[in-house]
C-alpha cells in the first residue's frame, strides 16, 4: 500500500476491497464501515512503544468523510428515536452537528470545556481524554441550553471512543442535570477498553452505544510492523 502524508489521511471513502485489510501494518491502518467501504487511517504508537491505535480526527477528515460518517450513524440512532443531540468537545462537535442535521433536526447542544461568566461551576465536571492526558480541564453546559434537553430523547455523541473516559464525563455532566442519555454514538469504538469503563458506571450503557465502525488495538511484531491481538 502507498505511504501517505499526514494530511492524505481521512479525506477518502474507498469502496470494499480496494485495499487488503487484515494483515499486518506498518503505518496506515484500512478501517472497514459495515458496507464493506474502506477508509484509511494513521497508526499512532502509544507510550509503551509496544502497542498502537488507528486513529481518527474528524474536523480534519473531508466534508464527503464527514457526510459519509454521520449519515451512517445518524441510520443507526434513528431506533432510539433521538429528539436531541448533545456533542462532546472538542471533536465530537464536528460529528454532533453533522448527526443533528441528518436526523432533521434544526440544532443541537454543544457541550464544552470553555467556562463563559455565566456558566455554573455546579453544572460542570472533570474531564480527561486520550488525546489529551495532562491537561486539567472541566466540561460544562450552558445553563441556558438545559431546556432543550430536559425531558427529551437525548444522544451523546463524540467522534471517538476509545478509553471511555470522556463519554463518563458527558454522562456525568448529564447526570448532573437529571438527563439520562438514550444512546451513545461515535464515529469510531476505538479497541474495546471503553466497555470496562462504560460497565463500571452502568450496565445499561455499552449495549445503548453505538458506532459506525470499529478498530482495535494493535500490537508490535517481531519485525517492527502493527497487528491485530489474537483472538
Amino acid at each position: 500500500m502507498t505511504e501517505l502524508a499526514t494530511h492524505e489521511f481521512w479525506q477518502e471513502i474507498h469502496n470494499p476491497g480496494t485495499f487488503p485489510s487484515g494483515g499486518d501494518v506498518s503505518s496506515c491502518f484500512v478501517a472497514e464501515l459495515e458496507d464493506g467501504r474502506q477508509l484509511r487511517l494513521p497508526v499512532r504508537v502509544l507510550a509503551d512503544g509496544q502497542h498502537a491505535l488507528a486513529s481518527l480526527i474528524i474536523n480534519q477528515a473531508s466534508f464527503a468523510v464527514l457526510d459519509v460518517l454521520a449519515q451512517s450513524l445518524a441510520e443507526k440512532l434513528k431506533s432510539f428515536h433521538v429528539d436531541v443531540v448533545a456533542g462532546l468537545p472538542t471533536l465530537g462537535l464536528t460529528l454532533a452537528a453533522a448527526v443533528a442535521q441528518k436526523l432533521g433536526h434544526t440544532r443541537y447542544v454543544p457541550l464544552g470545556t470553555s467556562r463563559k461568566f455565566w456558566y455554573r461551576d455546579d453544572l460542570s465536571v472533570a474531564l480527561s481524554s486520550i488525546t489529551t492526558p495532562t491537561q486539567q480541564k472541566r466540561l460544562y453546559i450552558d445553563p441556558r441550553m438545559l431546556p432543550l434537553l430536559e425531558g427529551r430523547r437525548v444522544a451523546l455523541i463524540d467522534d471517538v471512543i476509545s478509553s471511555g473516559t470522556s463519554i463518563v464525563s458527558g454522562l456525568q455532566l448529564l447526570s448532573g442535570c437529571g438527563i439520562e442519555p438514550v444512546a451513545i454514538g461515535a464515529a469510531m469504538l476505538q479497541s474495546r477498553r471503553w466497555c470496562a469503563t462504560l460497565d463500571a458506571v452502568g450496565s445499561q450503557w455499552r449495549e445503548r452505544t453505538v458506532g459506525v465502525f470499529s478498530t482495535p488495538m494493535l500490537e508490535i511484531t517481531e519485525t517492527g510492523m502493527w497487528r491485530r491481538p489474537a483472538a
